[in-house]
């Protein structure tokens, strides 16, 4: 996520750049989108989703430009050196008359716009040729205080990242082996409502085995945060195939049981209350803004990158928008799960059991795989937030300690909770509205000011967000800090009615 400059790698075609974003934008947040609509209402949830999509294409397009940004200053920079580099050389040798007056043209040279290089037959300047990380271009745009806040953000954001992850595995667990093994053999998906306090092995109640499952979770998982772990690309392959088998298969069902009458949804078309926890769940589900880098740079043409992404999200807005409402129509609000998986564990939705279970355990697989890299990247933020040039880490500092505070405050935070509901939507509605609204908008202004300041007022920066205007940026700062104001208001005003 945030860190330096990495190697490209292998380059891929713009439609299968298109696949990638698809498929690292609808995640986990995309099974806690149906309980959110049915809590805020089907009308309202549809016009802040639509709303919002548009909002993180905005930010989006504003990172690909600071990225383009970024590569053209790192490409001067080196243009720069060379050229330092060669006039050490010309230095040491002697220097003639005829290599004064040529270096004085060098230097008048200089101070032309940047354009006039571009001109004499080099690159273009403003290719995304290099990855470079939102870390890496917040050091480059930022002051001190800019880059330590975006730190903060970031590791904020991985944190409640990892607490979803660290209780959505225990929550799938219990509720298909209590359901299995008690006396309300799969009834998971019915009407029936279930306590905490109920019992789910003998004298064993549900939330005792979801705490020993969050246990078991952290034994097993937990050490990877202790060393290196990376994705690697069958494992994507294998987890994306398994999202869109589950996804694919929740719709159909879905569908199946409206057309032979059998829905009992019947949602509202407005409901207040719910808007806060819809709106943290609908940005944690357009998350992608920390993870542009390392998707747009590979792709082999870039000149329509930003048509691309248009069509990314307006895909995407068409798949949430099936998923949620086949979910509401289908189910009752109040028999839709936090997590929408579990409401095919019921034999009266789908009778096949093997369907049943891969449903029921579809996140164990998927989250198991994403939580030790999620872990080691936010291992990785906290050494570099602290981290000073040249200097060190004593060995009881890098291999306990920051894996220590990596992994032990989510495993709190889900011990104590497991409403995947609200740890999504504040995990959203705070860090996830500062890394989608707040820190694009601010690398977007900086990185025009510097490139005038760099490059000349006259410079066209090639990938320009279609939202050029200052307007936009200032709509977006207004919107993000809004929604700060607003969600905790409205935290503050539920706290205080109970």
């Amino acid at each position: 996520m945030a860190g330096g400059i990495t190697d490209t790698g292998e380059l891929y075609s713009p439609y299968v750049g298109l696949v990638y974003m698809f498929n690292l934008i609808v995640g986990t947040g995309a099974l806690t989108m149906p309980k959110a609509f049915a809590t805020a209402g089907w009308l309202v949830s549809l016009v802040l989703l639509m709303f919002l999509g548009f909002m993180s294409y905005m930010t989006t397009t504003f990172v690909v430009e600071a990225m383009a940004a970024a590569n053209a200053q790192l490409r001067w920079k080196r243009m720069e050196k060379r050229k330092e580099d060669d006039e050490d050389e010309d230095s040491s040798s002697g220097v003639s008359d005829s290599d004064v007056l040529l270096q004085d043209g060098y230097e008048r040279a200089e101070t032309r716009p940047i354009l006039s290089v571009q001109r004499r037959g080099s690159a273009n300047i403003f290719e995304i040729t290099e990855r470079v990380e939102m870390g890496q271009m917040a050091s480059m745009f930022f002051n001190k205080v800019g880059v330590n806040l975006f730190y903060f953000c970031i590791i904020i954001y991985l944190y409640g990242d990892l607490a979803i992850y660290a209780a959505a595995v225990p929550v799938s667990l219990m509720q298909v082996t209590c359901s299995v093994t008690g006396n309300h053999s799969c009834s998971v998906g019915d009407s029936t409502k279930y306590n905490d306090t109920d019992k789910c092995w003998g004298p064993i109640r549900r939330i005792d085995a979801y705490r020993l499952y969050l246990a078991a979770f952290t034994l097993l998982l937990g050490p990877f945060t202790f060393f290196n772990v990376q994705k690697t690309k069958y494992l994507q392959i294998m987890t994306s195939l398994m999202r869109w088998i589950a996804f694919i298969l929740m719709i159909i069902l879905a569908l199946i049981r409206i057309s032979r009458g059998q829905a009992e949804g019947h949602p509202s078309m407005a409901e207040l209350s719910g808007i806060r926890n819809l709106f943290g769940v609908c940005v944690y589900s357009f998350m992608c803004q920390h993870s542009l880098p390392s998707l747009i740079t590979p792709i082999s043409k870039k000149k329509h990158v930003n048509k691309l992404v248009l069509l990314d999200y307006v895909l995407i807005l068409a798949f949430y928008s099936l998923l949620s409402f086949t979910a509401i129509y289908c189910f009752r609000n109040d028999t839709l799960m936090d997590m929408y998986t579990l409401n095919f564990t019921n034999c009266d939705i789908v009778s096949v059991a093997f369907i049943r279970y891969f449903l029921g355990l579809f996140p164990v697989f998927t989250i198991s795989t994403n939580f030790p890299i999620i872990a080691v990247t936010l291992r990785n933020n906290w050494k570099t937030l602290f981290h000073r040039e040249g200097g060190t880490y004593p060995w009881l500092v890098d291999r306990i300690v920051f894996p220590a505070i990596t992994l032990v405050p989510p495993v709190l935070v889900a011990f104590c909770t497991h409403d995947l509901e609200s740890l999504v939507g504040i995990t959203g509605a705070y860090a996830g509205n500062g890394i989608q609204y707040l820190i694009p908008a601010f690398l977007a202004y900086c990185s025009r000011k510097d490139t005038q300041l760099v490059f000349g007022s006259g410079t066209v920066n090639k990938h320009l967000s279609p939202f050029r205007h200052s307007f936009w940026i200032v709509f977006v700062l207004i919107w993000g800090f809004s929604c700060f104001i607003f969600v905790t208001a409205n935290i503050v005003l539920s706290e205080s009615k109970l």
